[in-house]
């Protein structure tokens, strides 16, 4: 584990995003410590990796979150194989854990009220700037890297629209949003003035005079969630919610793929099959196709 360190250059030659180094690197780093305080030899062979993947599933870890972790480490052999630093990736062909296939549920209209009231509490500047974020996922359904990425100069509030400038896959693409978002984002921008980053880029700054991290956005939004009630909250649940409310809206499947940012129909699916069912059974009705 002692290239770390390179190969962390190397992913940023590639132009991998922070978010993805961080999860690249955290799976490292849960290999060696797994393996020190078991006294494993960190052997990047498939025995090995497969010994701490049961571990992390015995913990009761996710499969998505092993699957993960096994990615991080196929991808650091592989690059230590291509460097010459060991002689052969011994990884190729490493079964990756099996994923469940869960149901999310999106959040309910009376959640989303009551976390939004959750966000106008407190001081004005952190308010606003919550308040902002929420609306802005929720309607773009935009990821929280995504959103936790955007620019002053990217945002356009007299258009509606803002700029991301590298999604999932290295992809950028512009997102549209409506008045309320835009209001909330104006609000924002007017009380960021005063901060002390307020010349930066960064569109979304921290308390205390401080920037404005991916894990900050987490860290701000799950608080809030906490105080609306809502346990089963994670960011995430946001990008699950806006694509439920725009196909229950009428909105195309096509139209959503794209301001999603996915290239693959499965993934339409897969955020989308909770509420599929009582969308279908609203547009049957709406349809009324027994009346001849």
């Amino acid at each position: 584990m002692s290239l770390i360190d390179s190969w962390i250059v190397a992913l940023r030659a590639a132009r991998k995003s922070p978010a993805t180094i961080k999860q690249y690197t955290d799976g490292l780093r849960q290999f060696a410590d797994w393996a020190e305080d078991t006294g494993v030899p960190p052997h990047l062979d498939r025995a090995t990796v497969n010994a701490f993947s049961a571990h992390l599933l015995d913990l009761g870890r996710e499969p998505a979150t092993v699957r993960a972790r096994q990615l991080s480490l196929k991808r650091y052999s592989a690059w230590l194989a291509d460097e010459g630093e060991i002689p052969e990736d011994r990884l190729i062909g490493l079964k990756s854990a099996k994923l469940d296939s869960k149901v999310v549920e999106p959040l309910t209209e009376d959640e989303i009220r009551a976390l939004l009231k959750s966000c106008a509490t407190g001081d004005q500047f952190r308010a606003r700037r919550d308040t902002a974020i929420v609306r802005f996922m929720l309607e773009t359904g935009a990821r929280a890297g995504e959103t936790a990425a955007l620019t002053v100069s990217g945002v356009d509030l007299i258009e509606g629209r803002a700029v991301i400038v590298r999604g999932k896959g290295g992809k950028g693409r512009t997102v549209p949003f409506g008045p309320n978002t835009g209001q909330a984002i104006d609000r924002y921008v007017r009380t960021r003035r005063t901060h002390r980053l307020a010349d930066t880029d960064a569109l979304w700054l921290g308390d205390r005079g401080k920037p404005f991290s991916y894990d900050g956005l987490h860290k701000a939004l799950r608080e809030r969630a906490v105080a609306a009630g809502i346990d089963r909250f994670h960011p995430h649940l946001l990008r699950h919610t806006a694509a439920h409310r725009w196909l229950a809206a009428g909105g195309s499947e096509n139209g959503l793929m794209a301001g999603a940012g996915w290239t693959r129909p499965d993934m339409l699916v897969r955020y989308t099959k909770a509420q599929s069912e009582a969308r279908a059974a609203d547009e049957a009705r709406r349809l009324n196709l027994g009346e001849f």
